[in-house]
């Protein structure tokens, strides 16, 4: 079955509407958790790619985010082990960072539904071709600005970056497809999260999206698997027998 590793930054933050497209496509995952003093893996051999969520607090802010330089290390370990790696909100933000980016403390929060543009280095991707003109929630914290030469596949009305590919197999999102407004209501009542100050506002227009979002959610999970063969199953090391044979 395919493994996918799975960092979360936050209880209310999981994989959420995606699960069950993945869990249809016969997808397996595993959450991994450094907000909890969990460690993270330590290489590749044992997933197929490898999902990074969203979370309360920029990037840049190392006191409530010390785990950062280990997922830039892991994001660089499965990019050279050539495994697909997606990044949604926070992680979106570390998936630009690891290709160079750098982060920023500010905007404390980006949060709401803004429109969705694909860009000239978008033309015939297949994420950005299925969330052209669409709208699309974005919740993040901070930002990062992005290295020359890599170029957004998406932006939003303002121009800002929406989505980054940095390479065939690697996906940066600002926008959250995995979000479903029950993950709205846990994000206000989590203990210890920094949720936008709108977020009951937020809630209310997420409610009233909600069957547009779950439309947007399978588009971008049909794309994702399209562009970066998410159904293929990579192959993982195998377990050796270190039982030594008498001669």
């Amino acid at each position: 079955m395919k493994n996918y590793a799975v960092v979360q930054h936050s209880y209310a933050e999981f994989l959420g509407l995606i699960e069950s497209h993945l869990e249809r496509r016969d997808i397996g995952f595993s959450y991994f958790r450094p907000f909890v003093g969990q460690g993270l893996p330590g290489s590749a051999a044992q997933f197929d790619g490898l999902w990074l969520l969203g979370g309360a607090w920029p990037t840049a802010d190392a006191a409530r985010n010390p785990q950062v330089p280990d997922e830039l290390r892991l994001i660089d370990i499965f990019r050279k082990a050539r495994r697909p790696v997606v990044g949604l909100g926070m992680g979106g933000l570390l998936v630009a960072q690891a290709a160079g980016g750098e982060a920023t403390l500010s905007p404390d929060c980006t949060a709401g539904f803004v429109t969705a543009r694909k860009t000239p280095a978008g033309e015939g991707d297949p994420l950005a071709e299925a969330v052209d003109g669409q709208q699309v929630l974005v919740m993040y914290h901070g930002n990062v600005v992005l290295p020359e030469g890599l170029e957004p596949i998406l932006v939003d009305e303002s121009g800002h970056w929406l989505a980054v590919r940095p390479d065939p197999l690697t996906y940066g999102l600002l926008f959250r497809p995995e979000l479903k407004p029950g993950m709205l209501e846990d994000i206000i009542m989590e203990p210890g999260h920094n949720p936008p100050p709108d977020i009951t506002a937020l809630l209310v227009q997420a409610r009233d999206l909600w069957p547009r979002m779950q439309d947007m959610t399978a588009r971008v999970v049909a794309a994702l698997v399209t562009a970066l063969g998410l159904m293929q199953e990579r192959r993982k090391m195998p377990v050796f027998n270190l039982k030594l044979e008498p001669k």
